[in-house]
């Protein structure tokens, strides 16, 4: 262990050292991290003696040799520590991307042991889904195994947000003890629960005592606030026995390192000033709130978001991507992304194709063919608008809100509930009640159940994230519960976290509208989340992350039961199965998850599309559902980095 400590480098909390077996030579490497950070390099400079700049022109081709020639010179492999109650063990996995067979990994499982202290256990674990499909078959008595799941479910501490803050620890044993000292949380607060729950206030720091995702409602909002955020088992009774509780801290969260770091420290001054983020004003873009009509999400465009919101813009942008196409498309994978060129060969393969195929009609077929949308219709900021302007008395309680807001008053929150319970009782006007009846009997007849979603121009923003600030409701079915629940909606947009959460980066009442969207509820098997990106390491080019729960996408993002966990590669394939969720007993089934690798491909296909820029990096964050074995997109925002 003091040879392999020498050599380590750090992931996820424990120590690796990279491992290479040379088959011809009958030899093993265990290489030193510091020095070469990817088996590549060591075996160029080392053992091939090739120049860097060699290596890396025609990397596809030593990738090839390295990782998917079944006979093959180098078996390249990394050795992990793992300490797991009191019990010392290694694992031993080969690059998520290597296809060896069966057969090669007993080999690589038998060479390496012969090199490793006998006192120490090594299991072999899959590194993808490829190698887990054999895995069943190989003799448990000769070959030890370990799931990837089994490691994540036995794991102390995951970052889920890399960051630093000195700040005040706030740490509740329940739900009940929290919402009974939430008015008391101070934006210098680090909260500490067994699962933060998502009305939070904004805050300096979040830590999670029991494991959650990283895309619960919760998690999102901590990743656009830029707080450190982690999950660390034991972490109460830690607390408890140095008595941090209401005491001042540095908290640190790295994904390098292998537990919590939270240090005491004196209450600083910053205790009495206001906190960082109200100097940094939220720029909102001009609205458009003139008389727009209720519209077919079909028929709107990502420049419609002025007047209907970034959701229902997007939703029709994706309508018009799979009825027109896009030439934005390819353009993640026409990138440099070093070493490589581009990665169009790698979406030739993935899509079945030629490497000289029309790869951008290719990928425009494949999303018709895989992806669908439920139908639905875009209400407008003009009709809130509208409706609002409609009671002079809801324009007087407006008005004496935006007063106590510039005061600071403290009886906000109590005008907050009194205005959305006014917004609730208010009628709707005969013409307003047909405009909506109509537009739904035309766009949405046929339909049973219903689903009424917030699309509002004061969220998805840079340094502003409104994840779960805003309703949305599902399951409604008759004409009243439609327009009831578009009430609910913009009501919303006046409830007392929104209204703060907004004054505190200086996003101004007046500058706020709110858009509703009407869908059709798609019955689902199996739904969820998927960001294009990998959370815990967003310089990985390769993985996208997805959430599956086998009830609902809400599941997900409520953050109630753990959800399935799975990293899928859209460069080479494949993929690792994280977590299965709250019960750990039960995967999907082979043939879910290849539903789930082309979703994968789709959500990469689209992140381009919708890219700010021309980097075409900008990851994204889809709701998706299955029916049937049709995938749907119930809606797509950017996902903060």
């Amino acid at each position: 262990l003091e040879a392999f400590y020498q050599l380590s480098g750090n992931v996820g909390g424990y120590p690796f050292v990279k491992v290479v077996i040379d088959k011809q030579n009958d030899k093993i490497h265990f290489i030193n991290h510091s020095a070469y950070p990817f088996h590549a390099d060591y075996i160029a400079d080392k053992l091939l003696e090739i120049v860097p700049e060699v290596l890396h022109q025609e990397i596809d081709k030593y990738n090839k040799k390295f990782y998917f020639d079944l006979d093959r010179r180098f078996y390249l492999a990394i050795l992990a520590f793992h300490v797991r109650e009191n019990k010392r063990f290694f694992s031993l996995e080969t690059v998520e991307v290597d296809r060896m067979s069966r057969e090669m990994l007993e080999f690589l499982y038998n060479f390496v042991k012969t090199w490793v202290d006998p006192s120490v256990p090594i299991l072999l674990k899959p590194a993808n889904h490829f190698q887990e499909a054999y895995f069943d078959e190989m003799n448990t008595q000769e070959f030890p195994k370990i799931f990837p799941h089994e490691l994540f479910s036995q794991a102390k501490f995951i970052a889920l947000n890399q960051g630093f803050t000195q700040g005040r620890i706030r740490a509740f044993l329940n739900e009940p003890d929290y919402a009974s000292n939430r008015n008391s949380l101070e934006w210098y607060d680090i909260l500490v629960m067994p699962k933060v729950p998502d009305d939070i206030p904004r805050i300096s720091g979040i830590i999670n005592a029991e494991h959650t995702t990283p895309l619960s409602h919760t998690n999102v909002l901590a990743t656009g606030w830029q707080i450190p955020n982690c999950i660390q088992i034991g972490v109460m009774d830690f607390i408890l026995s140095k008595n941090l509780n209401g005491k001042w801290v540095e908290y640190t969260v790295k994904t390098t390192a292998s537990e919590v770091d939270l240090r005491p420290v004196d209450p600083p001054l910053k205790q009495n000033l206001p906190p960082p983020w109200r100097a940094t004003k939220i720029e909102l873009e001009e609205p458009e709130v003139q008389h727009t009509t209720i519209t077919a999400l079909d028929d709107l465009r990502m420049s419609d978001r002025f007047r209907f919101g970034t959701k229902a813009a997007n939703l029709g942008e994706l309508h018009h991507i799979l009825k027109n196409g896009s030439e934005r498309l390819l353009g993640f994978y026409k990138i440099n992304r070093p070493p490589r060129a581009n990665l169009l060969p790698y979406l030739a393969a993935s899509l079945g194709v030629p490497e000289n195929a029309n790869l951008q009609d290719t990928a425009c077929d494949f999303l018709r063919s895989l992806v669908r949308l439920p139908r639905g219709i875009a209400i407008p900021f003009s009709i809130q608008q509208k409706f609002l302007e409609s009671s002079p008395k809801i324009q007087q309680a407006i008005g004496k809100l935006k007063m106590a807001l510039e005061l600071n008053a403290p009886q906000i929150d109590p005008m907050c509930v009194q205005l959305q319970k006014m917004i609730l009782a208010l009628r709707f006007s005969n013409n307003l009640r047909d405009q909506i009846d109509s537009k739904i009997a035309s766009h949405l007849g046929g339909v049973s159940s219903f689903v009424v979603r917030s699309s509002s121009n004061a969220e998805d923003l840079e340094n502003f994230s409104a994840a779960g600030i805003y309703e949305s409701i599902n399951h409604v079915t008759t004409a009243d519960r439609i327009l009831e629940s578009i009430k609910r909606v913009w009501a919303s947009i006046l409830s007392p976290r929104s209204v703060r959460l907004r004054q505190e980066v200086g996003i101004s009442l007046d500058n706020v509208y709110m858009g509703v969207i009407v869908q059709e509820e798609i019955k689902s098997t199996m739904g969820g989340v998927l960001v294009t990106t990998n959370p815990a390491n967003r310089s990985d080019f390769r993985n996208v992350y997805i959430n599956v729960s086998l009830k609902s996408a809400q599941q997900v993002v409520q953050g109630t039961d753990l959800p399935l966990q799975y990293l899928l590669n859209t460069v080479e394939g494949g993929g690792i199965t994280l977590s299965l969720g709250a019960d750990n007993k039960k995967d999907i089934s082979s043939q879910d998850k290849a539903e789930l690798q082309k979703l994968a491909l789709a959500g990469r296909l689209f992140q381009s599309h919708f890219s700010p820029d021309y980097t075409f990096s900008t990851p994204v964050d889809i709701e998706w559902l299955v029916n049937e074995k049709e995938i749907y997109i119930l809606q797509l925002r950017p996902y903060a980095r």
